[in-house]
This record gives C-alpha cells, sequence and structure tokens, in this order.
C-alpha cells in the first residue's frame, strides 16, 4: 500500500465524496469524520462498502446475508453475522483490483485502521471518478451516434424524395404522351411547311421585285413614248403649217401612226394582265402571311413549352446538387461511423486486457483464500488436539465446515453466473456491433446504387 497508483484523499474529501455520490437519506446525513478517525467503526465502514457494491453490481446490503443454509442445521443465528461479513470481504476482494487495491483483507473488516480505510476509500473514489468520465463519455458517443443516424435517416429520406421528385420531373404521364407525340409530329410538320412557305416567300418576293423592275421600266419607256407622240403631233402640226403633204406619205405616216398605237395599246393590255397577276400574288402574299403569323403563334407556345421544360430542367439540377451535398454528408457520416468503431474496437481491447487482469487478480485472490482455509484447518485440528473430550462441540465445527464448503459452492456458483451473464453481454455486444456493420454496408450499398442512377 505504500506504492499507490492512485491519489491518497483527505477525510474531508472523502467524507463529502460519499455522502453525495453513494449515499442517500439518512445515512448520507449520518456520516461523518468522527466515524473514521481516530478509529474506524466497523459498521460504517461495512455500510460504505456495502453501498459502493451496490452502486457498482446493483447488489443490495440485504442480500449479503441471505445464503441458503440447510434445514438440520443447529443454532442458524450464529452463522448471520459470519455470513455477511464473508459475502462483503469476498465481493470486495474482487472489486478492489480494479481500484488498484490487492491487499484487502478481513481485518480491514473487523478492526479497521484509519491508513487502510483511507487508503481504500480513496482507491474507490479514484475509481468511481474515472467511472462517472467514462460514462459520460460513452453518453456523449451514444448521443453523437443517434444524432448521426438521425442524420443518416434524414438524409435517406430527402434522397428518396428527390428521386422521386426527379423521377416525376423526367417522366412524361401516359395522359400526356399522346400530346407530346401529336405536339412533337405537328411541331416537326410546321417547321418543314414553314422553310417549304419561307423558300416559297422569298421566291415571290423576288419575282415581285422583279416585275416591280420591269413595270418600272416599262412605266418609263411609256412616258417616253408618250412624251414622242406628243412630240411628234407636235411637229405634224408644225409641218401641216409649214408644208403641204401629199397624201400617200399621210397615209404612210397614218399607217405608221396607226402601228404605233396597236404595239403601245398591245403593251398596255400586258401590262394590265401583269398587273392582275401582280395582284394575284399579292392577295397569296398576304395569305401566306396569315398562316406564317399562325405558324408564329405555334412556335411562341412551343417556346413558352421549351420554357417550361428549361424550368424544369433547373430544378432537376438544383434537386441533384442538393443530392450530391447529402451524398457529401453521407460521406462524413461514414467516416464518423469509422471512427466510432475504432473508438469501440479499442475500448474492447482494454476490456480484454482488463478481463485477462482480473483473471490473474482472481487466481491470486483464490490462492490467498486457500491460504486462509489452511490456516483454518491448521488451527482447528489444533483445536481438536486440546479439546478431544468434547465431542459435540467437534461435531458442531464439522457441521460448521461443511456448510463452509456449501457456502464456498454457493460463491462458486453465483461467479460462474456471473461469468455467463458477462458473456452473454459480450455476445449481444458483438451482435450490436455486427449489426451496425450490416447496416453501414446496406447504407454504403443504397449510395453505390442511387449513384449508379444518377
Amino acid at each position: 500500500m505504500t506504492d499507490n497508483t492512485f491519489p491518497v484523499y483527505k477525510l474531508d474529501v472523502i467524507v463529502n465524496f460519499f455522502r453525495t455520490e453513494v449515499l442517500t437519506g439518512q445515512e448520507a446525513k449520518q456520516l461523518t469524520k468522527n466515524d473514521l478517525t481516530p478509529s474506524p467503526n466497523p459498521d460504517t465502514v461495512r455500510r460504505l462498502y456495502m453501498r459502493v457494491l451496490q452502486l457498482m453490481y446493483n447488489f443490495r446490503p440485504e442480500c449479503h446475508s441471505m445464503v441458503p443454509l440447510s434445514e438440520n442445521i443447529q443454532y442458524p443465528a450464529f452463522h448471520e453475522y459470519p455470513t455477511a461479513i464473508m459475502s462483503v470481504y469476498l465481493r470486495m476482494r474482487k472489486f478492489l483490483p480494479m481500484c488498484f487495491v490487492y491487499d484487502f483483507s478481513l481485518s480491514d473488516l473487523l478492526a479497521p485502521s484509519v491508513k487502510r480505510t483511507v487508503t481504500v476509500l480513496s482507491g474507490i473514489m479514484n475509481f468511481l471518478h474515472f467511472r462517472k468520465q467514462r460514462m459520460d463519455m460513452a453518453l456523449e458517443h451514444l448521443e453523437k451516434f443517434r444524432a448521426d443516424m438521425d442524420k443518416l435517416q434524414f438524409s435517406t429520406n430527402g434522397i428518396k424524395n428527390a428521386e422521386k421528385k426527379i423521377e416525376n420531373l423526367t417522366t412524361i404521364p401516359p395522359e400526356q404522351q399522346e400530346e407530346d407525340k401529336k405536339l412533337s409530329a405537328a411541331l416537326s410538320d410546321l417547321q418543314t411547311s414553314s422553310v417549304h412557305k419561307y423558300e416559297e416567300v422569298n421566291a415571290v418576293k423576288e419575282e415581285i421585285a422583279e416585275w416591280k423592275t420591269e413595270i418600272a421600266e416599262r412605266s418609263q419607256k411609256l412616258t417616253q413614248m408618250k412624251v414622242d407622240v406628243s412630240t411628234l403631233k407636235e411637229d405634224i402640226g408644225k409641218l401641216e403649217s409649214q408644208v403641204v403633204e401629199s397624201p400617200e406619205e399621210v397615209k404612210t405616216q397614218m399607217e405608221k401612226m396607226k402601228e404605233n398605237v396597236k404595239n403601245i395599246k398591245i403593251s398596255i393590255k400586258q401590262a394590265d394582265e401583269r398587273l392582275v397577276g401582280f395582284q394575284i400574288t399579292v392577295q397569296g402574299e398576304t395569305h401566306h402571311k396569315a398562316e406564317i403569323e399562325l405558324m408564329h403563334k405555334l412556335l411562341q407556345d412551343l417556346q413558352s413549352g421549351m420554357n417550361k421544360t428549361q424550368q424544369l430542367q433547373e430544378e432537376v439540377q438544383k434537386l441533384e446538387v442538393v443530392n450530391e451535398n447529402q451524398q457529401k454528408e453521407l460521406r462524413n457520416l461514414g467516416t464518423e461511423e469509422s471512427q466510432l468503431k475504432r473508438a469501440l474496437g479499442m475500448k474492447l481491447d482494454k476490456e480484454s486486457k482488463q478481463q485477462i487482469r482480473r483473471q490473474r487478480k482472481k487466481e491470486r485472490t483464490d490462492q490467498h483464500v486457500q491460504g486462509v482455509i489452511g490456516q483454518y484447518g491448521q488451527v482447528h485440528q489444533k483445536r481438536e488436539e486440546i479439546a478431544e473430550q468434547i465431542l459435540e462441540k467437534n461435531r458442531e465445527t464439522q457441521q460448521v465446515r461443511n456448510e463452509i464448503q456449501n457456502m464456498k459452492d454457493i460463491c462458486n456458483h453465483e461467479t460462474e453466473k456471473a461469468q455467463a451473464l458477462f458473456d452473454q453481454l459480450m455476445a449481444s455486444l458483438d451482435q450490436f456491433h455486427k449489426k451496425i456493420e450490416s447496416c453501414v454496408v446496406e447504407g454504403n450499398n443504397d449510395i453505390k446504387k442511387m449513384t449508379s442512377d444518377f
């Protein structure tokens, strides 16, 4: 006990700690410093140890005296006091090595000293501090794990909803598929017909421009012809006034003038026919313009539909961005889960090491118990040599030995039950870790499927 791996606290600190953390009710109020100094009270020390065992193993104080005895035993009241002490002693021998106290003996229960009780209680106090810290850390890890699982569930639900929205936006309902096909066919027909109409209109416009140029040229020629005719008439009048013409020349000139007039009438008729044709083409052009306006309206409607589809595509892109962000969150959650698994693995390694240490300490305690039992047998033999005349007392001592053996068997049976419970707990923990790993693998597979779908 001289080389301790834990700090030895003062009595005031120990009393305050046990009053606040271990004891409850009237026991906490009744515990004072005088119960441990100058000579510790064995009942208070035993009560403290019982409450510590109750806190650690949920083993109530009244259960220490509940040991099954045979029916035909004489004076069963004599066995109530030592059974409780032996029960506390055996359980403290198993518990104190966890607190790095290895030399606990019966004298620490029957006749405790101040130094020994202070060191044992300080070791228990150090272990309870360590236990509280680890429990807080474990609760924090559990809260983080639950929050991460909630985030993962929320993100998976969001991804499923986004997938449903993407499917609804990308897939055309069967009611509108026929309309879409009809509209696409009509659009293609309109595009082809509009291309042909535009080509025809351009050709008609070119012909109209050529005809306009021809009409302008013809009109210029007609004006020139009219000017020439007027000039010729003036010249004829002048000549008639000056010279008396011969009738033959006049006839020839009149015939020429008639022929010119006929040619001018024929050109005028041709011009009128061409004007009628131009008017018909202009009417056709107006009709084509009306058709082109209808086509323009249809194209505007199609443009509005395309704008709607572009908006839907933008929404789909936004949903894809949200999906990518959620996938990043899922990856971060996967990394955090791997870190938690590593921490759990480290904890399991520590627990396995602690279990090995407990087994070694248990072997030491068993050896010590065997030594104590051997000493007890030697003392009993001496008592038999001294008290040969008292046969009845020898029989009672033999009965006591049988009862002690029964108590040992019961204790061994209880230790086996505790070991079986510990093994069951370890198996349940392994199953829980396997379930967590399977959940992580399923989540990764779902993420892979989602990534492949996208």
